[in-house]
């Protein structure tokens, strides 16, 4: 028996629903479990004694974001360096060292969880750098996110302490013990789907016309599987997940989705244990899934639907697509993964309908809080949680507070200056980007669509994401430094206002809860804490949304 499209592609949405809720409880309870234990494992007292570090140290706001910018900056500098002294070291298969402009863009790319790629894979770096410098940032810089959010949610529950955890703990916990055994299984279950895992270089074959080609091969089973899980999103190759040693086959494709989400849709549980209260994860996890569910259905509509005068001239929108995926299963691979920092692409976003590209362009716009990445998802949700909170308490005359904690003056300026950096190094690299006539020579389109191309861009780089819309030639030094810089301000000054508004909650004494104090885990201020991630990150963006994405579609 054969199904319609529309048939498979609501079976597999549903089988993602089962899937995501069969581990949302095991999994966010083990986070949790994880992150507050207080015992370290035999590894990891070891790797303390290296770092020299106090395992059982509590650090302050200002230590903690220290201790995360210094590591990152590390990091920078040494895949710096593995990238450009590349032809030096085995393992290269013959590629010589990153050209430095590129090579500051690839580290910064992947030290920021973004995975942003001016270059090809297979044409230009070797095994050793694939695994040891990419893949291994692919570990660290999810497990800083997931720290990041872990240190928020210690500053509202810890009571007058002024500390928030240890950085280096957290960092160690969050890669032995989650992210490492994780993606240890699904690289398994991915080598069983039949995504490729060996250590050859490119081989040349006889193809069927006599011709020769060359195929490049590698340890890509255990890439992928850290790429989706950490929503991190670099490919082995440049056509990315759309690449059949990447991703063959439909249910290939279903469990590199499931990757994706299963930690973001996770983390409000993990929330709601540490704070002792499950309806507050709930509260989180409802618009999460609300505002990530209508995304899907907007997506889905425009390109099932064919929208657009060449798509209905040819009855389809597949071009672009792989056509062992289709239209469905193109499209909810899509709204995943920029609806998280993933980036990965199954299909070719570019080609996509006005509306469909639209709305994967908005969901990074909204901050990517729609689960978000591993960790940034949750704490940017918190945030905006705070936002709705304050603005509920403008409304009623009262002093606003979010799970006990007031929300004053000091707070509420965090809070703000979190909402405006994304925007901040968006509009502005887009603004440098259009004012140069050398820079717009590298759009390959014109009118809107050249400008929703360059939003594309900044938005995927400013929010970490790194997946792209094309159509910008962008291995140039110009983008090489600018998208660099718009990488590093959108991860970090995020992360340091977040760290800073942890510790201001942590020296805090909480409220009395009266009958005037808001609820924050009923579906009504679920409700207004969506409106407010709509309003407040959207709408920054609509005039520029209408100039592009918006003109195309009514054109």
């Amino acid at each position: 028996m054969t199904l319609s499209d529309s048939t498979a592609g609501l079976l597999q949405i549903g089988l993602l629903v089962v899937l995501l809720a069969a581990v949302h409880v095991p999994l966010g309870d083990y986070m949790a479990r994880t992150l507050t234990s207080a015992k370290h494992l035999r590894v990891e007292r070891g790797i303390y004694r290296v770092l020299r570090v106090d395992g059982d140290a509590d650090t302050r706001w200002p230590v903690y974001a220290l201790s995360v910018l210094g590591f990152s900056t590390v990091s920078i500098l040494f895949l710096y360096a593995f990238l450009r002294l590349q032809g030096h070291l085995p393992l290269s298969l013959g590629f010589g060292g990153m050209e430095p402009t590129q090579a500051w863009n690839t580290a910064v790319s992947f030290v920021t969880n973004t995975n942003w790629q001016s270059y090809s894979g297979e044409s230009a770096l070797g095994h050793l750098v694939q695994m040891g410098g990419l893949a291994v940032q692919n570990f660290l810089s999810a497990a800083v996110g997931l720290c990041v959010a872990v240190a928020l949610v210690r500053g509202l529950v810890r009571v007058g302490t002024g500390t928030i955890g240890n950085f280096w703990v957290d960092l160690v916990r969050s890669t032995l013990r989650i992210l490492l055994p994780l993606a240890f299984l699904a690289a398994i279950v991915l080598v069983l789907t039949g995504v490729v895992q060996n250590f050859t270089g490119a081989t040349a074959y006889t193809t069927l016309t006599g011709g020769t080609q060359s195929i490049v091969g590698g340890p890509i089973a255990s890439q992928e599987a850290i790429k989706e899980l950490g929503t991190n999103g670099g490919g082995f190759f440049n056509a990315n997940s759309a690449h059949p040693f990447e991703n063959p086959t439909a249910i290939s494709n279903l469990f590199e989705i499931f990757l994706i989400l299963a930690i973001p849709f996770s983390l409000p549980r993990t929330f709601g244990t540490l704070v002792g209260n499950q309806r507050q994860g709930g509260a989180i996890l409802a618009v999460m899934a609300g505002i990530f569910a209508v995304s899907s259905a907007v997506t889905l509509y425009a390109e099932t639907h064919a929208l657009g005068t060449v798509p209905q001239a040819v009855g389809a929108a597949m071009e672009g697509k792989e056509t062992r995926f289709g239209e469905w299963a193109s499209a909810l691979f899509a709204t995943a993964t920029t609806s998280t920092s993933t980036g990965a692409v199954n299909s070719f976003h570019d080609s996509y309908t006005a509306l469909g590209g639209g709305a994967l362009l908005v969901n990074m716009m909204l901050g990517e809080v729609t689960p978000g990445g591993v960790g940034s998802g949750l704490y940017g949700m918190l945030v905006l949680a705070i936002i709705t909170v304050f603005v509920a308490g403008l409304m009623v005359g009262r002093t606003p507070e979010y799970l006990g904690k007031k929300i004053g003056q000091r707070e509420i300026t965090l809070a703000a200056l979190y909402i405006l950096a994304t925007p901040f190094a968006l509009l502005v690299g887009v603004a440098i980007a259009l004012s140069s006539e050398s820079t717009r020579a590298m759009m390959l389109n014109s009118g809107p669509h050249g400008l929703s191309e360059m939003l594309y861009a900044f938005a995927s780089t400013a929010n970490n994401n790194g997946s792209a819309f094309a159509g910008v030639s962008v291995n140039t030094p110009f983008y090489n430094v600018a998208l660099g810089l718009c990488m590093y301000v959108g991860r970090f000054l995020p992360m340091l206002l977040v760290i800073a508004l942890a510790g201001t909650f942590a020296r805090q004494r909480p409220a009395s809860v009266t009958a005037g104090t808001l609820p924050t885990q009923t579906v009504t201020f679920a409700g207004m804490h969506a409106a407010v991630v709509v309003v407040v990150t959207g709408l920054t963006f609509f005039p520029a949304l209408a100039l592009g994405p918006l003109a195309e579609a009514l054109a």
